[in-house]
């Protein structure tokens, strides 16, 4: 399991003055929430890859068209009696092969970091 330091992470939102840019330029590096991907993705050159933070009552079949441009995929537990995003990973790795890297965050309690691990995630935001 990876720990990520989000001071010292590559990865980076993407912000407006209002909260997220609804529509960032492309650039390595960004990570963007599910609206701004749907927002850009048409137009998004295929060289940038991503890192995606998506919500845990969204289906995550949405990305399945995607997986190949996607090098992360963040999961949020809201609360850490939220499991959703343990399915969520376990349906990226097993039905849709996903490879990237799956990053938790959120509420997740250290005794939960063997459940993590067997839902396919290999990293987690301190």
């Amino acid at each position: 399991m990876k720990f990520i330091d989000i001071h010292h992470d590559q990865w980076h939102t993407v912000g407006g003055e209002d909260g997220p840019a609804p529509h960032p330029l492309p650039r390595e590096g960004q990570l963007l929430t599910l609206e701004q991907w749907h927002a850009v993705r048409g137009h998004w050159p295929a060289e940038h890859p991503i890192a995606i933070e998506f919500p845990n009552d969204a289906d995550i079949a949405q990305l399945v068209p995607d997986l190949d441009r996607i090098a992360v995929v963040v999961l949020d537990f809201p609360k850490w009696t939220d499991g959703r995003a343990y399915s969520q990973a376990r349906l990226l790795r097993e039905r849709y092969g996903f490879r990237g890297e799956l990053r938790a965050t959120g509420q997740v309690l250290r005794d939960q970091f063997l459940f993590l691990m067997r839902a396919g995630f290999d990293a987690f935001e301190v």
